[in-house]
């Protein structure tokens, strides 16, 4: 076992396969991405919305044989697929819950190309790209940080071989990288650009229409974008969908929390709360809490 690297089993990760001579068509009118032009050996961030243009799940796509793997959090997966399953109609695509059929692994540090290829799986070279062996497929999410996809047959291989079982520390790394996961507690809640979700290559603004377009555009053209999502330090505990408050809105909630874990959280805040430096805070008259610089500018 390489020591320097992390991992950990992300067992609140599911992932719904869809196949079929359809499939890319499908999903390229359902999504927020270009799926029409995705590679083979290519990932892409992705979202899925209500016809309010708000998000029902973020996704990352793994084309994967005749079809694709939508990434997602994995207590959406029931009602994700039954949902999408309403717009098949008579495409050739087949939904499946494939939480179960393939596990999913966080795997990172110095030390994360080395523990991958001691699994028989090459590091992609760049950002969100795949290499693939018999039974494995890996995702490069950033520099050093990889998501590892394997048949269930492959557990006991993967946990001789992988380090530990850091759960937290995926999800902080996750929370530092700035990438929203809509969750139970958070569905249709966020139009995608107020969780980044464009800065992360996940919205198409050039591709035809899918459920919501209309009025993710008008947000992105019109300047009607009022709420963005930081990254926070947090002195106590925050969880996924809990209210937030700052200073210059007294009295009432002005913003919610998107994902926490270790002491940071990601949050959508009004822009106004943040371009005027007001306090923000998980409960009114509470301690205040840190806004931290995300990788990418908002």
């Amino acid at each position: 076992m390489d020591r320097s690297c992390s991992s950990a089993e992300l067992l609140d990760y599911g992932a719904i396969a869809v196949s079929g001579a359809d499939a890319r068509a499908f999903l390229h009118a359902q999504l927020t991405s270009d799926i029409e032009h995705l590679p083979r050996e290519e990932a892409r961030h992705a979202g899925w919305c209500s016809a309010k243009g708000r998000l029902l799940a973020t996704f990352v796509v793994v084309p994967h044989e005749d079809g694709f793997l939508l990434q997602l959090a994995r207590d959406l997966v029931p009602a994700v697929a039954k949902r999408l399953q309403m717009f098949v109609l008579r495409s050739k695509v087949t939904l499946a819950d494939a939480s179960a059929d393939w596990l999913q692994f966080g795997v990172w540090g110095a030390g994360a190309a080395r523990a991958l290829a001691a699994l028989g799986v090459q590091a992609p070279a760049g950002d969100l790209g795949i290499a693939r062996s018999a039974d494995s497929i890996a995702v490069r999410i950033a520099a050093e940080r990889h998501l590892l996809l394997a048949r269930s047959s492959q557990r006991a291989a993967i946990a001789a071989q992988l380090p530990g079982d850091d759960a937290a520390g995926w999800a902080l790394e996750e929370i530092r990288a700035g990438r929203p996961r809509v969750l139970q507690a958070t569905q249709d809640l966020f139009v995608p650009q107020m969780v980044n979700l464009e800065l992360l290559g996940g919205v198409d603004f050039k591709k035809g229409c899918y459920p919501g377009q209309e009025i993710v555009a008008r947000t992105q053209y019109r300047g009607q974008l009022k709420r963005r999502m930081v990254r926070l330090r947090t002195p106590q505990p925050l969880r996924p969908g809990q209210e937030l408050y700052s200073d210059d809105f007294p009295g009432q909630p002005s913003g919610t929390v998107v994902n926490a874990a270790a002491g940071e959280a990601l949050a959508v805040l009004q822009i106004a709360t943040l371009e005027g430096h007001s306090a923000v805070r998980a409960e009114a008259g509470g301690a205040a809490l840190e806004v931290l610089p995300l990788p990418y500018a908002a």
